[in-house]
């Protein structure tokens, strides 16, 4: 434990000029795998909800089932992991207001084991973090392509393309430090406004399609792994085809049961 990333590690790596590394986690295993990879933070994503659970948005994860899935993240990774776990806030768990807010991030801390919370959204949300960090959580911001605004945005769209658009990004990450946000996650945004966002403010930056300018970079494991074969944007790179190994192997698996070759005497008691 005395090797673990804080908040105040990920704020000294900005200053550093060290890239910050983050990849999504929902379960023990992966946790585990990742925190040993040596990867700086694990997010505990309302992405599950796409992932892990086949729907087409983020927006019906419960607060029930991040609390769960951090549970699950926090075991995998070990008292003796070195990874930050950062939890994410589900649609309608701080919106409504800051007190609705505080009592579901301190519910992520106190039964999901998080050592900090990310919501999305600019300087509407700045007052809640405010209050969030004043009660001793710290908190992760989230701009750009926010999803569980996906509906308002119009879709799965790049943010910030205009003169307009890239002047409100700034003036929102602005907002989140001043409230107290102790790092951003920047999402498929032009890299030269990334840029922009990470050179006006003194807490990281970490970016998913924001180009290679921000403090750090994050991915969804599945996706990193090709587990996904059907998702295909722009900012992702497969460090690996996993799907075709799962796909191969289970299919060997089929054959050799089909053909009474397993399990043989070596498999068996």
């Amino acid at each position: 434990m005395a090797n673990r990333v804080t908040t105040a590690t990920l704020r000294a790596m900005k200053e550093q000029n060290q890239a910050i590394t983050m990849l999504t986690a929902y379960d023990a295993t992966f946790a585990r795998l990742i925190d040993q990879s040596g990867v700086d933070a694990l997010l505990v994503g309302d992405s599950l909800g796409m992932v892990i659970q086949g729907n087409d948005s983020t927006l019906p994860v419960t607060m029930d089932e991040m609390v769960y899935h951090c549970r699950a993240v926090v075991r995998g990774r070990g008292e003796g992991g070195r990874a930050h776990v950062v939890c994410d806030l589900p649609f309608m768990s701080y919106q409504a207001d800051s007190a609705e807010a505080l009592r579901n991030a301190a519910r992520l801390m106190k039964e999901g084991g998080a050592e900090s919370v990310k919501l999305e959204g600019g300087a509407v949300v700045a007052p809640t973090v405010r209050r969030l960090v004043d009660a001793g959580i710290p908190v992760m911001g989230h701009l750009g392509l926010t999803p569980q605004s996906v509906h308002q945005l119009g879709g799965w769209k790049v943010q910030g393309k205009t003169d307009a658009d890239a002047e409100r990004l700034v003036r929102d990450a602005k907002c989140l430090e001043e409230a107290g946000a102790y790092a951003l996650v920047l999402e498929t945004v032009p890299a030269a406004v990334a840029d922009r966002i990470t050179d006006s403010v003194r807490i990281p930056t970490i970016g998913i399609g924001a180009g290679v300018g921000t403090d750090g970079q994050v991915l969804v494991i599945y996706d990193l792994l090709g587990l996904n074969p059907g998702f295909t944007p722009k900012f992702l790179k497969r460090y690996a085809n996993v799907g075709e190994t799962v796909m191969a192997a289970c299919a060997n698996f089929k054959s050799e049961v089909q053909e009474r070759a397993f399990p043989s005497s070596e498999y068996s008691y």
